[in-house]
């Protein structure tokens, strides 16, 4: 069986179907509004040409690639591609200002590339068992993992303590537009039906990041901060990437496994991986404070977490047929539409699909690396463009992503209505990044929470009783304790009077 799927594999047909959907991933990654999810929406009428193997390997290469490319418009422009890019953009952002632009992007490349591989590593060889720990994930589990990642990015702003809970709230307030989950009656709709179901992400994002640097770009015209198109040679930053990938191998191996495992976590994907594994590294960081100021360790570890969440996101898609993410999601579809089921039963019934899966990501990861490249060459080329001509460019592509999210014209609305309040945000110092992971997180927490409160019927304990819950949760309020009290030491510094400076005389 591995012979054979080895043979289909390195075929002519199954070559090219991976290497055109890693371009295809690679450009629509890289676009800002157009994310993995609508990448893989996007090539699924093609699926239906395909065999399911043929099928699968054109979505994991399509996902994989999509997720890392994610990071170019937020290092070249500050404007994320994915929520997950936007756990360590302020770093990649500053340091492509200060002309290492390509040595960044070629950190994020290797090190998403050498996070998928450990990611399927791990998926190939205990899929099952982290299918089982992820099947004794419930609500309260579900519940206090969220909470975590939105204490994590509390927890790593370089912001007050205050505005960054300012933020936090902020977008769980706008997560909350919408249709109550507990009554089913319209909150903060003012009448208008098209808000029933929500913000989605992505316009929230395409509006706090992009429309707010292009307001900012406005204001300060070509005299602005911007990237130079002056930057390092490819072989320098090659270079560079290898020595900072040696430096901080065991982050790599760190942030690789603990994706890998967030990933495994119904619901989480690779947003929740990224936000935990930053504020992992920079917990344990000899430098916590050049987080945020452009410190390529952050970048290591976000980037590794991201795509070893691919992978782990496919271990409950594969072993009991639960989505891992929206991506895996629109996979079971397509699967399910060729007659086939995941589950249990896939293992022994279609074992040729669980091979070439595994090969397809292996293949994918590789293939991503000179594709990844060709299109960190081809966007520096972009920083050529004077500003007056390319923001225009970056405005038109975002609010057409924001529209085909919900082909409903509510989303340029909201895009400049949030690009407005990000720009404002910016300008008085409260930091984007929490208010970004509120609106991501906002629905899966108060869905679990109101789930979990009607299952305890009001008991509190509850969701202490189990054992992983117990452990999340603990973990959670020792977060917000330490937050709490770097809130408390900050405020006490600022009150305590500065001793008088002695006189010369």
């Amino acid at each position: 069986m591995f012979i054979e799927t080895l043979a289909n594999l390195f075929s002519l047909e199954y070559l090219a179907v991976i290497a055109a959907c890693t371009l295809y991933g690679t450009v629509v990654g890289a676009m800002p509004g157009l994310t993995a999810t609508m990448a893989v929406a996007l090539l699924v009428p093609f699926t239906y040409f395909m065999n399911p193997l043929m099928a699968i390997s054109a979505i994991v290469a399509t996902t994989s690639t999509a997720i890392f490319a994610g990071d170019i418009p937020g290092a070249l422009m500050r404007i994320p591609g994915t929520p997950a890019s936007a756990a360590y953009v302020e770093d990649a952002h500053r340091l492509s200002l200060a002309g290492r632009a390509r040595s960044t992007l070629c950190v994020s490349l290797l090190a998403a590339s050498i996070g998928g591989l450990v990611g399927v590593a791990i998926l190939a060889l205990i899929a099952p068992q982290l299918a089982r720990v992820a099947m004794q994930f419930s609500s309260y589990e579900t519940f206090w993992l969220a909470c975590l990642g939105l204490s994590c990015a509390v927890m790593t702003s370089n912001a007050d303590v205050a505005k960054s809970f300012a933020s936090l709230f902020l977008g769980l307030f706008i997560a909350s537009i919408g249709i109550d989950v507990a009554v089913g009656y319209p909150r903060f709709t003012f009448g208008n039906y098209e808000l029933y179901d929500g913000i989605s992400f992505i316009p929230a994002i395409i509006g706090l990041f992009a429309l707010s640097e292009i307001l900012r770009s406005a204001r300060f015209g070509e005299s602005g901060t911007r990237v130079t198109a002056k930057q390092e040679r490819l072989p320098t930053a090659l270079r560079e990437t290898l020595a900072t990938l040696r430096r901080y191998k065991r982050n790599v191996a760190r942030s690789s496994v603990l994706g890998t495992l967030i990933g495994a976590l119904p619901g989480a994907g690779a947003d929740i991986a990224a936000w935990i594994c930053y504020a992992v590294s920079r917990r344990f960081s000899r430098q916590p404070e050049r987080y945020g100021q452009g410190h390529v360790e952050g970048i290591v570890d976000g980037g590794s977490a991201n795509n070893a969440a691919i992978g782990g996101a496919w271990t409950p898609a594969l072993v009991f047929g639960i989505p891992g993410d929206s991506v895996t999601a629109i996979a079971i579809g397509i699967l399910l539409l060729n007659g086939l089921t995941p589950g249990p039963r896939i293992f022994t019934d279609s074992p040729e699909l669980v091979h070439t899966l595994y090969g397809a990501f292996a293949l994918t990861n590789l293939i991503m690396i000179p594709a990844g490249l060709l299109v960190i060459l081809a966007a520096s080329w972009l920083l050529r463009i004077p500003r007056r001509v390319l923001m225009p460019i970056v405005l038109l592509f975002s609010l057409v992503g924001a529209y085909a999210i919900t082909n409903s014209a509510i989303a340029i609305w909201i895009v400049l209505a949030l690009g407005v309040l990000g720009y404002a945000m910016e300008a008085n110092g409260f930091p984007l990044a929490p208010a970004i992971l509120g609106i991501v997180l906002g629905g899966i927490v108060e869905d679990n929470f109101m789930t979990s409160m009607l299952k305890a019927q009001g008991d509190l304990l509850a969701f202490f009783e189990r054992p992983w819950a117990a452990t999340l949760g603990t973990l959670t309020l020792l977060v917000w304790v330490l937050l709490v009290w770097r809130a408390t030491r900050d405020t006490l510094r600022r009150r305590s009077p500065t001793p008088p400076k002695e006189s010369s005389s």
